[in-house]
């Protein structure tokens, strides 16, 4: 008999982008400083966005609570995925973050793992992986726990850069792998979804009314997750958070009086 795994989705909404990335820099704080407190650091993976921008560049504002209360010297960066350019490239994932984030905070080189998009697509894989089996101490098939993870939406229901009927959504083995995107006419670097499951906590950050009838199929709708990969992501912890402003969580079931609801899976 085949067991059957449930899923606790809790989502929270707020009115707006702005109101949204405040609550996502206020949640960076509250996790890194639990694993902080917990193991003495904390490891998180990061995705690309406007709404991820956002959050970063409150966390360095001037006169920002958040600032003073964040435990930098604990705190390692990794990236959820990565496209094919260099760190300097207008398109490149770490370069946001470290123009809102890392030139402004206190953390060194060792403390920040960046994917080298700049080598060829198997290249960067092959060697973030490296970097991860190096870092958590892995052994043999076992994964890294990584304290939190977060994630964005595409229109097209992908998440990290695991898209839709790409060859990333079954893989089993790897922790990182290259995707080719047709669709996109590229190549991606990914963490891949057993990885991003195993994490202890994840999230994912969705903002904007073009999102709202993917997020309502991919987290209400029938299992496809060829068809919409973000129905992949179901951490072994069985609970998923949800952060969206109004216009993203439009279609889910009514929020209580404090802006949080909560959505029972199955399968």
């Amino acid at each position: 008999m085949a067991i059957r795994r449930k899923l606790t989705i809790k989502y929270f909404v707020e009115p707006d982008p702005a109101a949204l990335a405040r609550r996502a820099a206020c949640h960076f704080v509250e996790m890194v400083s639990e694993a902080s407190e917990a193991n003495g650091r904390a490891r998180i993976a990061v995705s690309g966005g406007s709404t991820p921008k956002a959050a970063f560049e409150l966390l360095v504002k001037p006169g920002q609570a958040c600032l003073q209360r964040m435990p930098w010297e604990d705190l390692e960066l990794f990236w959820v995925d990565e496209r094919t350019v260099p760190p300097d490239h207008p398109e490149s994932n770490y370069r946001m973050t470290r123009e809102a984030l890392l030139d402004h905070v206190p953390l060194n080189s060792q403390q920040v793992h960046r994917m080298e998009g700049e080598l060829p697509p198997e290249e960067a894989a092959a060697r973030y992986e490296s970097d991860l089996r190096n870092t958590f101490r892995l052994e043999g098939a076992e994964l890294p726990r990584f304290d939190l993870i977060s994630l964005g939406m595409g229109d097209d229901g992908h998440t990290a850069s695991l898209f839709p009927h790409t060859a990333a959504l079954h893989e089993m083995n790897r922790l990182v792998t290259a995707n080719q995107v047709p669709q996109k006419d590229t190549w991606r670097i990914t963490l891949t979804w057993p990885v991003i499951n195993h994490a202890r906590s994840v999230f994912f950050l969705i903002a904007g009314a073009e999102k709202a009838e993917r997020v309502h199929e991919v987290f209400t709708g029938p299992r496809d997750p060829e068809r919409l990969p973000s129905q992949l992501i179901w951490p072994t912890s069985g609970i998923l958070t949800l952060f969206l402003d109004k216009a993203a969580a439009v279609l889910l079931p009514a929020t209580n009086g404090e802006g949080c609801g909560v959505l029972e899976r199955e399968r």
